[in-house]
């Protein structure tokens, strides 16, 4: 049974990492591409992990999936905002069709 289910989130972490990549080249700027690859790493590669734990169960490698799963969980998110602050800081536009800038109403109330 834990197979079935092991392969059954390998598939959708595959599946999230597919699309992720997709993003990554249809999606027009780089803080699109940025939300798309933070999604394809958090969802896609803690799902494959998660299944490679359910395989494996509470062995050596099994401990390390879960290891990384919290590992990745942690750092993504902050990694992905560090990149588009910075990003924003130097000067990259956002896509001609954005709605809203939160950093720069960022820097307009701190001016």
């Amino acid at each position: 049974m834990n197979e079935i289910i092991g392969y059954i989130f390998i598939g959708i972490g595959l599946a999230f990492d597919f699309f992720g990549c997709l993003g990554l080249i249809r999606l027009p700027d780089v803080y699109n591409r940025l939300q798309a690859s933070t999604k394809c790493v958090t969802l896609g590669t803690c799902s494959i992990l998660f299944g490679l734990f359910l395989f494996k169960g509470f062995t050596a490698s099994g401990i390390k999936a879960l290891l990384c799963i919290l590992f990745i969980i942690l750092t993504a998110p902050v990694s992905a905002h560090a990149l588009s602050r910075g990003a924003h800081s130097s000067g990259v536009k956002l896509w001609d069709k954005s709605v809203c800038d939160m950093y720069a109403e960022d820097k307009k109330y701190k001016a």
